[in-house]
């Protein structure tokens, strides 16, 4: 990273070992950002930013003298008013939103330069293809792509921090940045280049960080499609493409693809209404509506392009008797449009049908979102979309021009094939409890008795089933669903994750109330368990053994095909054992849950409610699925994506085509039987270690979060009262009824993305590692310990990810800052638990990776942690101020005032760490 003036000679030093392209965009990013400052505040803005910047590199260098150092930044931001402190915080902020655009767009030059000269990509598609020939054969190959799919659900858990207006300049800036590598006009030289970005850099240093208002779910809706127009919807077929390149070579385009679309998106945005009032049935009703506008548009536009690349002529390529009798019938349906078309292009049957085909969209557009009349002239559904872009195939294809009918024309097939006609499959969460308390309003007799439920679900519900305004929202909800799969096919809306399922009667209740609030069963429903803290984990497989023992599961199940959902959390069982025993819990409830749906011949697909946060189940996507249970892959993989992990994996096209062939090829690869083999053989050796070294790891977690008066230690020594002013989502930090640590009460409560992102920006990173030091050290202290962790990490998947995870929650903590924090918190005891335990797992995960320090074998990652660590200190010293005025009793309009500056520095600390929850 290169400073906004000058750089210091420790920061030339390690600029100079940055990649050069990296280094000209960072170093003319902040000379811009520093004439941007000197033109908007004066030449002592820009001075004060850079006395803070050089204070801050000093206390990194000061090595026996910090305290000293930390006492004088500490001092530094002290003297400054609130207006020069907001302005200086603003300036951190947004350098870290330029710095974090300059490395994403090296990220996108870099994977171009090495496909353009033909350079190795690891865990590339044609990886995948050749581990997977060689440890299957062709035929293992075939049926692993039949069986493959991957499943990302996107989420509105808050922990996107910046504004879309904020993403929306980042986003122009990055198209100025590129035409530095890539001129296209004769305009496009350097001068004009560096002229727009002062403009674009300028208005982003005018654009207010915060939300002044909290978004509502609609609001997030929309910001999810913003992310489908500009990038998923293009990412789609080019995903597909690359992977038949892979599988088929130079024949690529030129017959059918040789894989089925394996690309499948679930939302909750709209659809999850578990601690979110704001979410109703109406707003789940409208979300879809929204969803569907869209993808019809996308699919119109897309079809009018590619007729327009058709202009085949009949005499050249004749079509088939089923496309001319195809046309015919559209003639009859658009007289109109039909008459026009065929005047202009008279002999042009592939473009005529596809510009019609194109009009029948548009005409199902306006009948399903906009309810106009006449649509019988819409399509059906998606499928039929889908027969006359097919038949167009088939007609160019027996006319001899296959590459016609496989290369555009097929990316269109694959769209329509992905996103239908409902974009992607909302999914409906509810919290167990919320199904009890409506049970108890209509029949309190039944509440909790799964086979009395099942009776309900089975037989059907007397007249008089009545409830209060609960009960009358659950079943509204459920009525929805079955509009929306009426409107816009099954798929559309199907799924109903129920949170916190603790027994059968938990999923059962959902198949009572369903069968009362559409009584004629035509409903299609999938009851998800959700099994999130260890306990729950752990009872798993007893609670789905008594859920399919009931009669209406077991018909549901055959109807299904015997596939079956389960999801596990990865959130609340960190929270509530810590990272090492949550982290084994998890693993170990993959394979047991695999190993029960085997032995039942059950198809199980194992949903993963992963976080952002590397304490929240984060971290690369390749290696979490490498890491997995044998037998819990099995060629699919299904997530949630959410918040910043959105627009960080999906707001480049190129980033998020990389993502996608990283994650199937880890599907692919994990899924062979060498590669199961391999997992079960280091589990069968190495789980009685780990389980040692989980208890002991859970027995020091527990230790500290249940010690007394932890919760208010937390609630004052991070900015959990303040994050909960952030409007970044419509959800509430803590769940109804809940006193939560934002008022010193429990913890319980408190959901699990501001518990870990309140610890991320105190720079503890607290939930990202405590407890695996004191569980290593069980191990480190036998005889040839430390060689059997080395051993551990070398041969078993799962425990490599692990501490790779932990080793970069440890190398984004910083003991010295964090400690500024601690000691708002007025208990010593604490602090010296925290601090010692840092010591200890920091000491324990470099003797395992045999690095030597933190991020050892990764040279260029913990470079960048290094670069950035001294400008993540100057807002979080700046944040530290503003919390001790606030902690000290300040009131009125001068609180209110800190706390809007405490989040601006929040906005800017996730910036600098790149992550939030």
């Amino acid at each position: 990273m290169t400073a906004v003036g000058a750089p210091t000679d420790r920061e030339r030093r390690s600029s100079e070992e940055m990649p050069a392209a990296l280094r000209r965009d960072v170093r003319l990013l902040g000379r811009l950002l520093g004439k941007v400052l000197e033109e908007a505040g004066g030449p002592g803005l820009l001075e004060d930013v850079e006395r803070l910047r050089r204070a801050t590199i000093a206390l990194r260098a000061a090595d026996g003298h910090r305290r000293q150092a930390r006492v004088q930044v500490v001092e530094l931001v002290a003297g400054f008013d609130l207006d020069r402190a907001e302005l200086v915080a603003r300036a951190f902020t947004v350098y870290f939103q330029l710095v974090n655009l300059a490395e994403e767009q090296h990220r996108v030059r870099t994977l171009r330069e090495r496909r353009q000269h033909g350079g190795q990509v690891r865990e590339s598609f044609g990886a995948a293809v050749q581990e997977v020939r060689e440890a299957a054969g062709t035929d293992g190959l075939a049926a692993l792509l039949e069986r493959l799919e991957v499943v990302p659900v996107l989420t509105a858990h808050p922990t996107e921090a910046r504004r879309r207006a904020v993403v929306d300049a980042l986003r122009r800036i990055a198209v100025e940045l590129l035409r530095l590598d890539a001129p296209r006009l004769p305009g496009d030289d350097e001068a004009t280049a560096t002229r727009r970005l002062l403009e674009e850099i300028t208005g982003l240093w005018r654009t207010d960080q915060l939300r002044r208002d909290r978004p509502s779910p609609l609001d997030e809706v929309r910001s999810v499609m913003a992310v489908f127009d500009a990038t998923l919807f293009r990412l789609v077929p080019a995903t597909y493409r690359a992977l038949e390149q892979a599988l088929a070579g130079e024949a690529s385009g030129t017959g059918p693809p040789p894989f089925r679309p394996y690309l499948r998106w679930g939302s909750w945005v709209g659809g999850d209404r578990d601690g979110n009032p704001s979410v109703t049935a109406e707003t789940t009703r409208a979300t879809m509506a929204i969803q569907a506008d869209h993808v019809l548009r996308g699919l119109e536009a897309v079809t009018r392009r590619v007729a327009q690349a058709l202009p085949i002529a009949a005499t050249t390529t004749p079509p088939r008797r089923e496309l001319l009798a195809s046309l015919e019938r559209d003639r009859a349906a658009f007289p109109g449009p039909a008459a026009a078309i065929a005047t202009r292009w008279p002999d042009e049957p592939y473009l005529q049908k596809l510009l019609l085909a194109a009009q029948r969209l548009a005409a199902t557009r306006a009948a399903l979102v906009g309810g106009a009349a006449g649509s019988g002239s819409g399509y059906r559904d998606a499928g039929a979309f889908l027969d006359d872009v097919r038949l167009v195939q088939s007609s160019l294809a027996a006319a001899g021009a296959a590459r016609l009918a496989y290369g555009e024309l097929q990316h269109l097939a694959w769209q329509a094939e992905t996103f239908g006609f409902h974009l992607a499959s909302l999914e409906v969460r509810q919290h167990a409890a919320v199904h009890a308390q409506a049970l108890a309003e209509l029949a309190p007799g039944a509440a909790g008795d799964a086979v009395a439920l099942d009776r309900l679900a089975t037989e059907g519900w007397g007249p008089d089933a009545s409830g209060g305004p609960l009960a009358a929202e659950v079943l509204e909800t459920l009525r929805v669903m079955a509009e929306l799969q009426a409107r816009y096919g099954p798929e559309a809306c199907r799924r109903y994750v129920v949170s916190f399922s603790r027994g059968a009667a938990d999923l059962a209740a959902v198949r009572a109330l369903a069968r009362l609030a559409v009584p004629d069963g035509s409903l299609e429903l999938d009851v998800v368990p959700l099994f999130e803290s260890r306990a729950d984990l752990e009872r798993a497989c007893e609670v789905l053994d008594e859920y399919l023992a009931l009669a209406s599961t077991r018909a549901w199940l055959e109807r299904r095909g015997r596939r079956l959902e389960v999801m596990l959390g990865y959130s609340d069982s960190a929270k509530d054992a810590g990272f090492l025993a949550a982290n084994l819990a998890l693993y170990r409830a993959q394979g047991d849950l695999a190993a029960w749906a085997a032995a039942r011949g059950i198809d199980l697909v194992l949903f993963h409610g992963r976080g952002g946060a590397l304490g929240r189940g984060g971290g690369p996507a390749g290696r979490a699925v490498r890491g997995q249970a044998p037998g819990s892959v099995a060629g699919r993989f299904k997530v949630t994506e959410q918040g910043e992990v959105i627009y960080a994996r999906y707001g480049n096209l190129a980033i998020g085509h990389r993502h996608l062939e990283q994650v199937t090829n880890a599907v692919l690869g994990a899924s062979t039987p060498r590669a199961q083999a391999a997992v079960a053989a280091a589990e069968a050796r190495y789980l009685p270690t780990a389980r040692d070294m989980a208890a002991a790891a859970e027995a020091a977690w527990r230790g500290l979060v249940e010690r007394e008066g932890f919760a208010e230690f937390f609630a004052t020594v991070t900015p959990i009262k303040e994050l909960g002013l952030l409007r970044i989502g419509s959800r509430p930090a803590s769940r109804e009824g809940a006193g939560g640590a934002a008022t010193g009460g429990e913890l319980a409560d408190l959901r699990a993305i501001p518990w870990v992102f309140a610890w991320s920006q105190n720079r503890c990173n607290l939930p990202g590692w405590f407890g695996l030091g004191t569980g290593l050290e069980v191990v480190a202290h036998r005889s040839q310990g430390l060689d059997l962790l080395r051993e551990m990490y070398a041969e078993w998947p799962f425990f490599r990810s692990l501490i790779e995870n932990a080793e970069m929650s440890l190398a984004k903590a910083d003991p010295l800052v964090a400690e500024s924090y601690l000691e708002l918190g007025g208990r010593p005891d604490l602090v010296a638990i925290i601090r010692e335990e840092f010591r200890r797992t920091r000491v324990l995960v470099t003797g395992t990776t045999g690095a030597g320090r933190l991020l050892g074998h990764r040279p260029v990652l913990r470079q960048a942690v290094d670069l950035r660590n001294p400008y993540v200190d100057a807002l979080s010293f700046l944040q530290v101020r503003f919390l001790t005025d606030l902690r000290n009793g300040l009131s009125g309009a001068e609180a209110a005032r800190a706390a809007g500056l405490v989040l601006l520095t929040v906005n800017g600390v996730a910036a600098g760490l790149q992550n939030t929850g």
